[in-house]
């Protein structure tokens, strides 16, 4: 090894450690502080996950995979699935984790297992990296994907630009990372400078994003469900303005049941009460107490179908068709709502209401 690559060597083992070092403590910090919340414990493992990738990454050629070394290479590969999963949490309070996400997380870190163990030693070594890193791209564009789609119902707007930025930088760095193992893969000699720029730029992505979490309120980030969100007070003079607003949202909601109207956004919203978006934003977030516009809309739609559904004339009225009427596009997120606010399903609460009559 020369001079040169030796120092390279050296300074990449110093920012995988630095990696590590933020990841480990940023995973504890969560653990303590938010695990209650379903992201904050995703956050901690994706922590987790991505110290194991900080350890274990290498561009090109390297040496073969021992018996410890391939453990955590299958736990870095898995992080993807956590990493998507961490996204859906993030930008849906709602979201609840299902069997099948640990078979996905677990058929991942499997795959990653078996390709080191087995197929890339059996010479196959460029096809096992190409498809365990072309499972990454399809996990980053799912996660970015989620962001994308649900970033506008966020009304919580410190919180919004931090949430952006870890995904997006997590996503960008996922992508570089899958694509330089894709372009290397089954080269017969260990890119250094590969290594280095990926080292150098994982160090600086787990830095910015512990930066950016210090900045904002953790309890905001990762929002525990249990816990009630309490209207902001409003200042005197703001109070009649605010009060006007509300009012007419109000109306839009009882007398044209704009809640029922397909694919309703908070910009379109905003456009009929001919305010910014941002304020609309800050008027149901903080006047009315609601931290998402899609929970917003459902409550609505949730209490039009409780009334249809405790009304005796409606009794023959498919729980599908009341749902439609309400608003909601399928069933099962209707079902899911519907209980998450009750406590009872929809079929439950009609029946409840037809015996106390």
């Amino acid at each position: 090894m020369t001079s040169a690559a030796s120092d390279w060597a050296a300074l990449e083992l110093c920012l995988r450690s630095a990696s590590v070092a933020l990841l480990l403590v940023l995973a504890a910090l969560l653990l303590t502080d938010f695990r209650k919340a379903l992201s904050g414990r995703l956050a901690a493992a994706f922590a987790l996950g991505s110290a194991a990738h900080a350890v274990t990454a290498s561009i090109g050629a390297g040496p073969p995979v021992s018996d410890w070394h391939a453990p955590l290479i299958a736990l870095s590969t898995g992080d993807i699935v956590v990493f998507w999963l961490f996204t859906r949490a993030l930008f849906d309070d709602a979201f609840q984790l299902r069997w099948w996400h640990g078979l996905i997380w677990a058929a991942v870190v499997a795959y990653s297992f078996v390709s080191c163990m087995w197929i890339a030693p059996a010479g196959h070594a460029r096809i096992a990296i190409i498809m365990v890193n072309s499972l990454t791209l399809v996990f980053v564009a799912l996660a970015v994907a989620q962001t994308i789609g649900s970033w506008s119902a966020d009304l919580v707007e410190r919180r919004r630009r931090v949430r952006v930025f870890i995904v997006a930088a997590s996503a960008l760095y996922g992508g570089m990372n899958a694509l330089l193992q894709i372009a290397y893969a089954g080269s017969r000699v260990t890119v250094e400078w590969a290594n280095l720029v990926n080292a150098a730029v994982l160090t600086a992505i787990v830095a910015a994003i512990t930066w950016a979490m210090v900045r904002v309120d953790g309890a905001d980030l990762f929002t525990v469900p249990a816990e009630a969100v309490v209207p902001t007070k409003p200042a005197a003079a703001e109070e009649a303005a605010d009060r006007k607003l509300v009012d007419a949202l109000m109306r839009l909601m009882a007398d044209e049941r704009i809640y029922r109207h397909d694919n309703v956004t908070i910009g379109a919203l905003a456009t009929r009460l001919k305010i910014p978006e941002y304020r609309l934003r800050r008027l149901i977030n903080q006047r009315l107490g609601y931290r998402n516009f899609n929970v917003f809309l459902n409550n609505h739609r949730i209490e039009e179908a409780k009334a249809a559904l405790a009304d005796p004339s409606q009794a023959e009225v498919p729980v599908i068709t009341i749902a439609m009427d309400a608003g909601f596009q399928s069933l099962g997120p209707f079902n899911r709502a519907f209980k998450a606010t009750t406590g009872v399903t929809p079929t439950e609460y009609r029946k409840l209401k037809a015996s106390a009559v």
